[in-house]
């Protein structure tokens, strides 16, 4: 089974702009995963042409099945606080798109036996981040706050897959991926976790309690320094064929493994 993680940006470019469906659907075309955790995919949203984002993504990837967590009820503005989603929601392919949303959403070419998500909270820290200001166009610094965080489950033949996007601020981000390691334990073994950390190196391994099985820099996309996309699973797990690779949309690198018990 091949696991991927991709960080989408809401299918922005290297403009900074959201592509259309066909430019979504391109990019992706081609991409060899059986499941796929993705992070920052929008529902209805005006910044990226009102799509149901992960209905694009499921077309390109030929999944058989998928679900998508909102974390966000609404339009993220640096003018107010943004609404979560509480108690979780998911949403699949034969529910009517409700938005605007943005969330995360994992993917499957592969039968899911049961679907869960888990809610992680959210920090309080701000982060900045240079963005068009929505009353005049011009770039201009944010402090955004964080955003809720969420981990998604799918339970298969044999294992669970788990996506998930957690904090940019390390010390909660620790603290959520303590919080999933329990729930983890819950889901039906062996479990792979696949998802933007935002933690650096061997940190996620070490509090997750698996081992990496891709170990290269994600982030920035174009010049990747650091690792922040991971995908964790036990020791009893044979990773084979790794792979980080530049898409043509969002500002991380894919990952994919393909993992077999030893």
């Amino acid at each position: 089974m091949r696991v991927g993680t991709l960080n989408l940006a809401s299918g922005r470019d290297a403009t900074g702009r959201s592509v259309d469906a066909a430019g979504l659907r391109s990019a992706l075309a081609g991409l060899d995963v059986d499941v796929l955790a993705v992070q920052e995919i929008d529902v209805r949203q005006p910044r990226s042409h009102r799509l149901c984002q992960p209905a694009e993504v499921a077309a390109a990837l030929g999944a058989v099945d998928w679900r998508f967590a909102a974390a966000v009820d609404g339009t993220p503005d640096p003018f107010r606080s943004w609404q979560p989603v509480d108690p979780p929601v998911l949403a699949g392919p034969h529910d009517p798109p409700d938005g605007p949303r943005y969330g995360i959403a994992l993917f499957s070419r592969l039968p899911v036996r049961r679907w869960s998500v888990e809610a992680l909270g959210a920090g309080r820290a701000r982060l900045p981040i240079h963005a068009p200001d929505p009353r005049t166009g011009r770039g201009r610094w944010w402090w955004f706050p964080d955003e809720p965080r969420l981990a998604l489950a799918a339970e298969l033949d044999g294992c669970t897959v788990v996506g998930t996007h957690l904090s940019f601020a390390p010390h909660t981000a620790v603290r959520q991926l303590v919080r999933l390691r329990r729930w983890a334990q819950r889901l039906p073994g062996p479990v792979v976790l696949a998802g933007d950390l935002n933690l650096v190196g061997p940190v996620p391994a070490t509090v997750f309690g698996a081992p990496r099985l891709v170990s290269e820099p994600t982030y920035p996309a174009p010049a990747p320094r650091v690792q922040f996309d991971h995908v964790l699973g036990p020791a009893t797990l044979r990773p084979q064929c790794p792979e980080v690779r530049q898409l043509a949309l969002g500002d991380h690198r894919l990952v994919a493994v393909t993992v077999s018990p030893q």
